[in-house]
């Protein structure tokens, strides 16, 4: 049954892919960028969804600056913990589910297998903080929200994009001369956006509430997928693994961050596709979009 769903951050990688899949379900939508609504206002996201008054609300917009955020603790908790909550209290007040996404920096990294959400959370850093307390405010207000848990997003909508993916980065590297080092010791499970769009959906449709972990379905560090990416390219840059003593960064970051979709699974919704299947269908769209 065709219901009314308000996108926020629907300009982004993630929200882009929202608003194909649930526009080919039959959905109404209320889309909602950056610059049409400001979530920090509370004010302004109640008008907002007052006047559409829809049955969904999801919430893909994020601050993720990782390292920026350890200068500006204040402008991620506004994002990702505060504008949360205003959205929280606003689905409240006309009755309307809440789906917000998190990430797998919840957790320190300190294990060696993949995340149930029964896990302990221990964030490492001010963005890991924010996107916590962004969570325990989604379920605070709400009785049938549901948080999921996503971990390094990418889809063709990073072509445009601001700050793009590790796709594109790793693409615009390869154009240049220099050796490409990328860290071998951390670990995650990179995670296809219109697949986990389309997950979503699902779960929406299924009636899913609770915390739920929706990642690429593969443990695999980023040097290794940057082997993936090269090789799917077709591409053979002088690529090098490095580790995080040598490349230091602002933030901490959990080592091992892959999650587990078990939990989803359990409940129905199918699997995501192989990291393999999901490189191929990002070039197949690429191409499409560049020419």
């Amino acid at each position: 049954m065709a219901k009314r769903v308000a996108i926020f951050g629907s300009a982004g990688q993630l929200g882009i892919e929202l608003v194909r899949v649930l526009s080919e379900a039959g959905h109404s939508l209320l889309r909602l960028t950056r610059a049409e609504a400001d979530i920090s206002d509370a004010a302004a996201v109640e008008r907002h969804l007052a006047g559409f008054q829809p049955e969904i609300v999801i919430n893909s917009s994020a601050y993720n600056m990782v390292d920026v955020a350890e200068k500006e603790p204040q402008a991620a908790m506004e994002v990702n913990a505060l504008a949360v909550r205003n959205m929280a209290i606003a689905c409240r007040q006309v009755d309307a589910r809440f789906v917000h996404f998190s990430t797998d920096y919840v957790f320190d990294g300190m294990t060696n297998r993949p995340y149930v959400e029964t896990d302990a959370v221990h964030p490492l850093g001010a963005y890991a903080v924010s996107k916590l307390t962004g969570e325990m405010f989604a379920q605070a207000y709400l009785d049938n929200s549901l948080v999921i848990r996503t971990c390094g997003v990418f889809g063709p909508g990073g072509l445009n994009t601001a700050r793009g993916n590790f796709i594109e980065t790793m693409l615009r590297l390869a154009k240049g001369r220099q050796t490409i080092r990328v860290v071998e010791d951390h670990v995650a499970s990179p995670t296809y956006a219109p697949a986990l769009a389309l997950r979503t959906r699902l779960m929406v449709e299924a009636g899913l509430k609770g915390v739920y972990h929706v990642g690429g379905g593969r443990a695999i560090s980023w040097y290794e997928f940057a082997k993936l990416i090269f090789a799917e390219a077709g591409l053979e840059p002088e690529l090098r693994p490095t580790n995080e003593r040598e490349y230091r960064t602002p933030a901490r970051r959990p080592r091992f961050s892959a999650l587990s979709n078990a939990k989803m699974e359990s409940a129905g919704i199918k699997p995501m596709p192989s990291l393999e299947e999901a490189l191929k269908d990002y070039f197949r769209r690429r191409q499409r979009l560049t020419g």
